[in-house]
């Protein structure tokens, strides 16, 4: 293990400090990225279909353009967006028009930061720590676009995959064959679930981004882990999509996202849940 000569109460707010920043740049991935696939699902519609991609006038990234209140569109200062400090003093309006910001900024905000305190007196300093601090925040920004848009992008569970296979190679927290196979037995998991459901209702259970992200997580946590994280995730998922129809109204066949949950397993095990000492 690599670590740092540092005291414990300095790497905690350390971690805390370096939990509130990422968190609020999860807020703009969570927001920015599924527009920018979008657009490029767009652009390639438009060549298979030999049309003229559209273009936009100016450029959408996760950098561009700088951060701005969508509503009077004015440029945000630098102090405008300090997390959780800046919405308590701001007492959560714009500076410039005074229309209301949403509460889940300071929300992700602290969240990120709690969970990167978390890890900081779990984990000593050290790469292997910040490895995890990666995952975490990896895993919230998912659950957040996952909720969003039912999405769960590619450009991040697939690199989350290689990561977890890299870092058991480095750090052995699990043997690198067994990560192996825990991401391809979490993949099959809910692929052979997905092909069941779809042969006896005829309907799509789920999406691929969910195999995707639970083979990233078996190849982090090894195969020992996906009955506990999967379990977790199924009766999390059954009380978030009871709550969502109650509160949205909406039919028993509305569909909610799985993603979240899968989250919230990952996490459930990450904290020392075993469910396979329980049976």
């Amino acid at each position: 293990m690599i670590a740092v000569p540092i005291s414990l109460p300095e790497w905690l707010a350390f971690s805390v400090v370096l939990g509130l920043c990422v968190g609020s740049f999860l807020n703009v991935v969570a927001y920015r990225l599924p527009k920018m696939m979008q657009r490029e699902w767009d652009t390639e519609l438009a060549l298979a279909n030999g049309q003229t991609p559209p273009e936009s006038a100016t450029p959408f990234n996760l950098a561009l353009p700088a951060s701005h209140c969508p509503s009077c569109q004015n440029r945000l200062r630098f102090y405008h967006n300090i997390p959780v400090v800046s919405y308590l003093l701001l007492r959560g309006r714009c500076a410039f028009c005074g229309c209301s910001v949403s509460i889940r900024y300071p929300v992700v905000e602290m969240c990120t930061g709690l969970l990167f305190g978390w890890i900081a007196v779990q984990h000593a300093p050290g790469l292997a720590a910040l490895c995890y601090m990666v995952l975490s925040a990896s895993l919230l920004v998912l659950a957040l676009i996952d909720f969003d848009t039912f999405l769960l992008p590619d450009s991040i569970t697939q690199p989350l995959l290689w990561a977890g296979l890299a870092f058991n190679m480095l750090f052995k927290s699990v043997p690198l064959e067994q990560a192996v196979f825990g991401a391809m037995l979490g993949y099959l998991m809910l692929w052979s679930i997905y092909k069941l459901f779809k042969a006896f209702t005829g309907k799509e259970g789920m999406g691929y981004g969910d195999f995707k992200l639970l083979a990233a997580l078996g190849a982090w946590f090894g195969p020992l882990s996906l009955m506990t994280i999967v379990l977790v995730a199924s009766v999390s998922g059954i009380l978030l999509g009871l709550s969502l129809k109650a509160l949205r109204n909406t039919s028993q066949s509305e569909p909610f996202p799985f993603g979240p949950s899968l989250v919230l397993g990952a996490f459930a095990w990450m904290a020392g849940l075993d469910l396979a000492h329980w049976i």
